[in-house]
């Protein structure tokens, strides 16, 4: 049973930090079921992997030797070599301080998103099923068939180790239907805790629970009505936020400006089917419902209070069958895939960009270019370089205080080129209101173009 750990982080052997490993030497440790070693096929500045190898006694699990009782009925079965629940366990005790994001000698590296790759061998499940517990997270997803029932799993993404680790746990047991450990109350706060900040949003939510408590109905039930959804943007100063923006912007009317350059380019490439990501409160689908030219429009936001306000204003409860049937608000979050997201030619992405923490935008990436993948794509966001022009806004600051992130006219467009390049669409940048003579305009915007259309 093997896991491999590797990044190509600047210095790649920073990982033996994080692990809490020395890259210099192999470790042992005695568990409850078997040993676990700990060692480093490669470290050098460029690569680093760390490996942790589990050594499983099925003879003894079944005779109760290390454990006191029988864990298994049957001297020959899958445990020595599947990443079943004893590889979740070996992470949670091995490797106790990088799932918990704690690195003494380098605290910030443990909450910096890095470039990792994880590949576990011989993974209970099927690729299809691989790929829906763990693409949503962000992760590409390799699953390559070893069996009629087993898989090498390889993931990519960038991300923090402790983020890594954490699904990691929880979702190995998920694909282990023959737990070795009692299932209890206990798993269930194990659950909350391990599963917060994503398990509550992801799409395979109810059957994670499910399989994880290992389809026990009260666990379960009392698990997903602890899930509430963590609600982006959804809380009450959401409305103050989006004025304090506007009021910074109000002198050029910037918003409009976006809103019309939008609709404007929607319309010139002949768009009839529009995904509104992050509508807010439905300004830009007000928009496009004024011309019959666009035939529907869906709007989707992380904030129930947003698309409330937003069916308000648009008066979707006045509106005649016929209206109606143009446009339609749901909740969704836009760094999981979403089957609702398919089936448009054209989506919009209005100031949304830099509301998501910088680690987040690759699975944004993925779920908007490769999985969606509409004919045309635009993304608005600020160009950080004309902050400078408003006497309001403090130095160095930025328009919203939700924005993690405020990019200048080249870091936007070095962006904007890359995901064109990675996902096959051509892109061109405009510059969106009136432009200074050094520091551009105040806002910017991307036009994606797939590769076919």
């Amino acid at each position: 049973m093997l896991l491999q750990l590797s990044t190509t982080h600047y210095p790649a052997t920073d990982l033996g930090f994080l692990m809490a490993k020395n890259p210099a030497r192999a470790q042992e440790f005695n568990l409850s079921f078997g040993t676990a070693r700990v060692f480093y096929p490669e470290a050098s500045d460029e690569n680093c992997t760390c490996a942790l190898m589990l050594d499983v006694d099925p003879v003894a699990l079944v005779r109760g030797k290390n454990s006191g009782e029988g864990l298994l009925s049957q001297y020959v079965n899958d445990r020595p070599y599947a990443a079943t629940s004893f590889l979740s366990v070996a992470i949670a005790q091995v490797l106790r301080s990088a799932m918990s994001g704690v690195c003494k000698e380098k605290p910030e590296l443990a909450q910096t998103a890095i470039p990792l790759r994880a590949q576990v061998e011989s993974v209970p499940g099927s690729p299809p099923s691989l790929e829906r517990l763990f693409a949503p997270l962000g992760y590409e997803v390799e699953a390559t068939s070893v069996g009629p029932c087993h898989c090498r799993l390889a993931l990519r993404a960038t991300t923090k180790l402790s983020d890594l680790l954490s699904h990691l746990y929880v979702l190995i047991p998920v694909l282990d239907d023959n737990k070795h450990y009692f299932i209890g109350e206990e798993e269930v706060e194990k659950l909350l805790r391990h599963g917060a900040g994503w398990l509550e949003l992801h799409p395979e939510r109810e059957f994670i629970v499910s399989r994880y408590l290992k389809k026990q109905k009260r666990l379960i039930r009392v698990a997903l009505e602890r899930l509430v959804p963590v609600e982006e943007g959804d809380d009450a100063n959401d409305a103050a936020k989006d004025e304090e923006e506007q009021r910074a912007e109000r002198p050029l009317s910037l918003h409009q400006i976006r809103l019309d350059a939008v609709a404007g380019v929607l319309k010139e490439a002949g768009v009839k089917r529009v995904l509104d990501l992050g509508c807010g409160e439905g300004r830009l689908i007000r928009e496009l419902l004024k011309d019959s030219q666009f035939e529907f429009v869906r709007g989707i936001d992380a904030s129930h209070r947003a698309l409330e306000n937003a069916s308000d204003k648009l008066r979707v409860e006045r509106m005649t069958d016929r209206q109606k049937a143009r446009v339609e608000l749901l909740f969704g979050v836009l760094t999981y895939r979403d089957e609702r997201y398919s089936g448009f030619d054209g989506a919009a992405l209005v100031e949304v960009i830099e509301h998501l923490d910088p680690a987040r935008l690759p699975a944004l990436e993925r779920v908007v270019w490769e999985f969606a993948r509409p004919g045309f794509i635009v993304v608005t966001t600020p160009n950080r370089e004309y902050n400078a022009v408003w006497e309001s806004l403090p130095a160095d600051s930025m328009r919203h205080r939700d924005h993690r992130f405020e990019w200048t006219r080249e870091q936007f467009e070095s962006w904007a080129k890359a995901v064109a390049d990675k996902f096959n669409y051509s892109v061109e940048t405009r510059p969106l209101g009136p432009e200074h003579e050094t520091l551009g305009a105040p806002s910017q915007m991307a036009i994606f173009r797939r590769g076919n259309v």
